[in-house]
């Protein structure tokens, strides 16, 4: 195929256009056009779109239309309306479609020059002129220098047509407070010190876009949204969704609920165009999604203001990206004859990931098929779609997890924790609808999960085991390893209240056969040492959370009990950590507390938004227990008088 399979001219009759369109459409992408062909013979697709996003077509002559990999090429300054409508559609079929940002010639060019030593610098960049222009530069250059233009001119040819993204500018939290209210249940003097620090980071976090980046959108690689919000840190300069989850339960917390409801619009806002939230806020993420925990943002966004009315206005785009995860990411599973809808991680979309272009492109090298190169990039951006890039999780050898990227297979593997989810978003959803007075919807997203609970617990429980595990569709078997995520079920309550009892039993020796207590950094992600990210050694916030409050949720002394030894453990490394840096960090080396992690793609970062709100959610929580120093003592007794510590005060107490 032709990298550009056809152009639309300006001579072009809307009949003719049409027919070039559905004729390579046809042949080069069936899936589309017999996905969209019925809604498209009458010419207008409002029906399949929903709310369209805004694309003006006049705004640039260079308007891709994709098909697959292949773009049209930008050769009209007024696309007729059907044209416009079926770009609408690829984008949100395909994803990434903007060219230098997320394919061509021009990216392949300057991520294998190895100009940056992180791909993602490049592709963060601003265009300092039209894609139209710096495509054209692009191609004189080439013409000067032949194919491969040595890595010095590649340099200069950047350094004259890219600039250092200003898209972003320090935005004042007007909602922010110096001592919000959860600070006063933190006895400890350090410990709420600390809490204070983190509480200040949210404005150093904060952001906001520029105005250009409206006006200008071509030539930048941000998605533009109207209200502020709070990044990661480090590399990761916009937001993402599922660290967006932990961030929003530390704003609340902090008493910051117009900065939160800003954050959910401008998710709302991604959901009403593309129909899910993108991984994060570039448009190279929008190929992807990542871990679905908008709708229990704002639950928890409600359950802070009692802002009904938000719950009005935006309960059908609630529901519109539940039906992308259950119409996009699931496949029927069979087990002991019957079988169930399980939902799984698959981003089918060609390429490397264009922030990680090289890596990828490397890592493929091996391949021995073009086929199989581009199931390589599918199965690796699919376990980007999960948020544990990359793991030993997603490798199949043999039927075991051993091998190395270039055996992913995330696809193949139906994760616990994903289900859970999607459990807890029908019980959200079913609980909204009850309270809007939707009997209907109520009754439909009740029976949504209890079906995701029969799955969960017929095909992912193993009692023998006493876990939930991954289960291999490929091979048919469960995939018995550790990962945190085997209890993900607690944390959603994804299980018969009946059996609660004996799921405690059983959860609690495997963790205890798993030695978890020896780790004072944090639960391991993994217990092999592969040298990627989310694995052994590394400790990641949101992994402790979960296990920690599914624990915690089961209202059984020993779990709390256990619950209470994960928080102390996670607290103090952080703690231990900050005192020596004054960093928190993305993640953190379970075997050295307070050290941070390392392995993977990119060195470790610091900030760091899900850290600090999952930080000041435990302390929250166990703040009036926890000491940065202390002997545990656990009694027998009512859950009220069960835990007794040994007080030690500090010097800045005694003063």
């Amino acid at each position: 195929m032709t990298p550009y399979p056809w152009k639309l001219t300006p001579s072009s009759s809307t009949d003719s256009r049409r027919s070039v369109i559905m004729a390579r459409l046809r042949a080069d992408a069936p899936e589309l056009y017999e996905e969209v062909n019925p809604q498209l013979r009458g010419g207008r697709v409002e029906n399949y779109l929903g709310n369209p996003p805004p694309i003006s077509p006049d705004r640039d002559s260079n308007l891709d239309i994709p098909v697959l990999r292949s773009l049209a090429q930008h050769e009209t300054s007024a696309l007729d309306n059907y044209a416009t409508e079926l770009l609408i559609v690829a984008i949100k079929r395909f994803g990434c479609i903007f060219e230098i940002y997320c394919y061509g010639d021009l990216l392949h060019t300057v991520q294998m020059s190895e100009i940056y030593s992180d791909s993602k610098t490049f592709v963060d960049m601003k265009q300092k002129n039209s894609t139209t222009e710096t495509l054209r530069r692009f191609n004189n250059m080439r013409a000067r220098t032949g194919p491969n233009p040595t890595k010095e001119e590649v340099r200069s040819f950047v350094d004259d047509n890219f600039e250092s993204g200003n898209e972003l500018i320090t935005w004042e939290l007007e909602d922010w407070k110096e001592d919000p209210k959860f600070l006063l249940g933190i006895l400890n003097s350090d410990f709420r010190s600390w809490a204070s620090d983190l509480n200040a980071l949210w404005k150093n976090l904060s952001r906001k876009m520029d105005d250009d980046v409206k006006q200008n959108q071509e030539q930048y690689s941000i998605i533009y949204v109207p209200n502020g919000f709070v990044i990661p840190g480090g590399r990761f300069r916009e937001f993402y969704y599922w660290d967006s989850y932990w961030i929003v339960r530390g704003l609340l917390l902090s008493e910051m609920y117009n900065t939160t409801k800003g954050i959910l619009n401008n998710f709302l806002s991604m959901v009403n165009t593309y129909g899910f939230v993108p991984n994060g806020g570039r448009v190279y993420y929008v190929e992807r999604s990542q871990p679905p925990l908008l709708t229990p943002m704002v639950q928890q966004y409600l359950h802070a203001t009692k802002d009904v009315g938000f719950l009005v206005d935006n309960i059908d785009l609630l529901e519109k990206e539940y039906y992308f995860w259950i119409s996009k990411r699931t496949v029927d599973v069979t087990k002991n004859g019957k079988t169930y809808r399980m939902a799984r991680y698959y981003s089918k979309s060609s390429g490397p990931r264009p922030e990680s272009y090289r890596e990828d492109y490397q890592t493929a090298n091996n391949s021995k098929t073009e086929e199989e190169r581009t199931n390589l990039y599918i199965e690796i951006k699919s376990a980007a779609e999960s948020g544990w890039d990359f793991s030993s999780r997603w490798f199949i050898k043999n039927a075991t997890d051993k091998g190395n990227l270039s055996n992913i297979q995330t696809h193949n593997i139906i994760p616990v924790d994903l289900n859970a989810f999607l459990y807890r978003n029908a019980i959200i959803l079913a609980e909204f609808f009850w309270l809007l007075g939707n009997k209907e919807q109520t009754s439909y997203y009740a029976k949504e999960a209890a079906r995701w609970k029969e799955a969960v617990m017929e095909v992912l429980w193993n009692e023998e085991v006493g876990v939930w595990l991954d289960y291999d569709i490929k091979n048919g078997v469960s995939r018995n390893y550790f990962y945190p995520s085997n209890v993900a079920p607690l944390w959603t309550k994804c299980y018969n209240e009946k059996d609660k009892v004996n799921i405690s039993t059983k959860v609690l020796a495997y963790l205890k056969n798993q030695n978890i207590d020896y780790y004072k950094g944090g639960i391991p992600t993994s217990v092999g040492n592969t040298g990627e990210q989310w694995d052994m050694p590394n400790a990641w916030p949101p992994l402790q959370i979960i296990a920690i409050q599914g624990l915690a949720e089961l209202g059984l002394p020993e779990a709390e009990e256990a619950a209470l030894k994960m928080a102390t453990n996670w607290v103090r490394a952080n703690y231990k950590g900050y005192q020596k840096t004054g960093e928190m960090f993305e993640k953190y080396d379970a075997v050295n507390p307070g050290a941070y992690g390392g392995g993977g793609e990119y060195t470790v970062q610091s900030g760091f938004g899900w850290t600090n709100g999952i930080i000041l959610e435990l302390l929250n929580t166990y703040g009036r227990v926890l000491q940065p120093n202390d002997r545990l003592r656990i009694k027998k007794g009512p859950p009220s008088n069960r835990l007794n510590y040994v007080h030690r005060s500090t010097d800045s107490e005694r003063r």
